[in-house]
């Protein structure tokens, strides 16, 4: 491993560097000109690793690279086409003459570069390459809740539920299966880790998974995990990886500590050597490990592929310098990592605060009060961020910001492909695509009247049986309630399939179709009709995008858009709101002013996450995470008291104790406040109950019944 710190002479090569790199810091530069070697960029929070790589891309491609040739493999899809915009306006500004090959200028040279998220990128793949390995190309993709409904459907055939000891749950079932594939350990070794109350079920969970396994491949439909399975398999066998070679020479990834093993061997088969490699990430912001991600990839690249450069990026934009000072030294305790220290140029800045609240209300009504007091200072609300380790710990402050009249907004809301309407419709389309396809094949029939789980199962083998011909469906007489409906959907669905591959007629005409024959069935099973329909009208207007049914089925399921309607303030697109997010939402993101709050043992780190050194190290690096979106002002803040119930019911509580990750000598560096506690607040109660006597004002208001 070569590593790269000082920056003695590397200002030397500025009179070699192209003008469009003489934006970035030495470091930077330095990372965006590197050679084929493998290359890890461990890149700090706020440090401009996205400008990093599309610089490096843009080089790559002005040194002679196909573009053709280079991958770029991100976790969104908006990642994705944000560095690919970079990059097309790096490449667009230069003068043609300072490239190798001035017809890489053109826009449709520059669109040749293939980039999107590990799964979106697999798709693309498999349906290219995936005979080599015996795959169908014609394959759906089930979302999170289908890949359930589908193993519950197993579950059920094989009678599980009524086992005499009780059996995982679909989520739960799915939940054991997903870690098998992507952490590739057996299923005795995660049971004992992570799912021990499921051990004595070990058989039958095998048996399980067997015949989940060969169910999809009878309906030629896979799941998440599926597509890196199959890539991975792609990537090793002989002819697969030979046509993966001839297709990339340059493979880029981005938030590489979030990859899982799976992820890391696709990329080990498809760059033996490392050749070519780039690998972007912070091992500091590993904070995904209930996805199977795993810090081990980042830490062990260099040894993963020998004669890896690490460079580290230090210069952060974000954040004021006294910020970074506390930052670095939460993290700088870790067992483990890449060594880097950041540093800004943007002065110091105001001390992070540490606050001290007698119980969740005070800490709602300080957190409160400073963001009003920013707010009049002109931080506007949606600049200033209220973060914590899980949902639940703002339920006090939502309420109270609720009876205050603030706006706020909180990350997270349900995905469209999570709300039921859109699963709905979306299950008419993907029928027609793969009328074998079972889960969506139920979805749709049992929304019918008349059609229960026993009957739709009958309809889908003989759907089966026909060769997935939808005409064979006219052999079944349905019941009276159904009868108008029964011709209808049958010849909507022949109506779709006939036109699958059609870019002309349009995937919003698809749609329309299905919304006209669906809206009675949807006013009959749901409330917040008009909502629900607003929802549809806008996939609608969504699917106009695509060019085929077949790519916005894909995009949908791998990356949906949020839902608007499930947003708690809903507020308008010009008006101002606070924003409230738990910590693994944050991640990528910034504000002005950030307030963590629940700063204590038992919340951070989580009183369920200390089960091992390794659960308590993602639980530093997920505070980390937290007190590095803040730019300006952050305050971490700590309830003295937890009330079991609400303090003017009960005055039973427990003391909590302040996060184990701010040690005394971080401590030491923060401005400490006390708010509502006894002798640090005038006018405070302590938290203690107030007691007098409302006599009188009870006799007052009896007076207006006359008693």
């Amino acid at each position: 491993m070569e590593s790269v710190r000082s920056m003695q002479g590397l200002e030397s090569l500025a009179e070699d560097v192209p003008e469009f790199l003489r934006t970035l810091n030495p470091q930077q530069r330095l990372a965006a000109m590197h050679g084929e070697a493998p290359l890890l960029m461990v890149a700090g929070a706020g440090t401009g690793k996205t400008t990093t790589l599309a610089h490096r891309v843009a080089w790559q491609i002005v040194s002679g690279v196909d573009p053709s040739r280079i991958l770029l493999l991100t976790f969104t899809r908006r990642a994705a086409a944000e560095m690919l915009r970079r990059v097309e306006a790096i490449l667009l500004s230069l003068n043609p003459d300072s490239l190798s090959d001035p017809s890489v200028m053109q826009r449709s040279s520059i669109r040749r570069i293939r980039g999107g998220t590990f799964h979106s990128v697999a798709t693309n793949l498999l349906r290219r390459y995936g005979h080599l390995i015996g795959l169908h190309p014609d394959f759906t993709i089930l979302d999170r809740g289908d890949s359930e409904d589908l193993m519950n459907l197993v579950r059920a055939k094989l009678n599980l539920p009524k086992s005499g000891n009780r059996f995982p749950l679909k989520a739960t079932c799915q939940d054991i299966y997903s870690r098998c594939v992507n952490t590739q350990k057996s299923l005795e070794v995660i049971l004992k880790k992570d799912f021990p109350w499921c051990l004595e079920h070990q058989d039958r969970l095998g048996e399980l998974f067997n015949l989940y396994v060969d169910v999809k491949e009878k309906q030629r439909v896979l799941d998440f995990d599926d597509l890196l399975l199959f890539w991975s398999a792609l990537s090793e066998n002989p002819d697969g990886a030979a046509a993966l070679g001839q297709q990339f020479s340059r493979i880029l990834v981005d938030e590489y500590q979030d990859t899982n093993v799976l992820q890391s061997q696709i990329l080990k088969n498809m760059c033996p050597t490392g050749i070519g490699l780039t690998a972007v990430g912070d091992d500091a912001q590993s904070i995904y490990s209930f996805r199977a991600a795993t810090v081990r990839n980042i830490l062990d690249f260099p040894e993963e592929f020998p004669g890896t450069v690490v460079m580290p990026l230090e210069q952060n934009y974000r954040s004021t310098q006294l910020i970074l000072d506390v930052t670095n030294r939460v993290i700088a305790e870790a067992a483990e990592r890449h060594q880097k220290e950041l540093w800004s140029n943007r002065g110091a800045g105001e001390r992070p605060v540490l606050v001290t609240c007698s119980d969740e209300d005070t800490q709602s009504e300080f957190l409160i009060d400073r963001v009003l007091e920013r707010r009049e200072k002109g931080t506007p609300l949606k600049h200033q961020a209220v973060l914590f380790r899980a949902s639940h710990h703002s339920m006090s402050l939502e309420a109270e910001l609720g009876r205050r009249n603030i706006p706020f907004v909180k990350y997270g809301g349900l995905r469209f492909l999570e709300t039921a309407h859109v699963k709905d419709l979306l299950s008419f389309l993907k029928l027609a695509e793969n009328p074998l396809d079972s889960v969506a094949g139920f979805r749709v029939l049992v929304l019918l009247p008349g059609i229960g789980q026993v009957k739709a199962g009958d309809l889908m083998e003989q759907l089966r049986a026909g060769g997935g011909r939808f005409d064979t469906w006219l052999s079944w007489s349905p019941p009276n309630a159904l009868r108008d409906q029964w011709p209808q959907l049958i010849q909507l669905l022949k109506t779709l399939e006939s036109r699958a591959q059609d870019e002309d007629a349009g995937v919003a005409s698809d749609i329309h179709a299905v919304r006209l024959f669906y809206t009675p069935l949807l006013e009959s099973r749901y409330e917040n009709v008009q909502a629900r329909t607003n929802d549809l009208k806008q996939l609608e207007v969504i699917a106009a995008r695509y060019r085929t049914r077949g790519e916005f089925l894909s995009e949908m399921t791998l990356d949906p858009p949020t839902s608007t309607q499930e947003l708690p303030a809903d507020p308008m697109l010009d008006e101002d709101y606070l924003i409230l997010s738990t910590i693994h939402s944050a991640k990528g993101l910034e504000w002005d002013s950030v307030f963590v709050i629940h700063a204590a043992d038992g919340n951070i780190p989580a009183d369920m996450a200390t089960g091992s050194a390794e659960e308590i190290e993602e639980e530093r690096r997920l505070l980390y995470v937290a007190m590095t979106r803040a730019k300006n002002q952050l305050y971490v803040m700590r309830p003295e008291r937890y009330y079991f119930h609400h303090r003017r019911r009960s005055d039973q509580h427990s003391l909590s104790k302040i996060t184990r990750f701010l040690t005394g000598p971080i401590q030491a560096m923060m401005e400490r406040v006390s708010f509502g506690i006894s002798g640090g607040d005038p006018g405070s109660s302590g938290g203690r109950i107030p007691v007098g006597d409302t006599s009188e004002i009870r006799k007052k208001i009896s007076r207006l019944w006359g008693t």
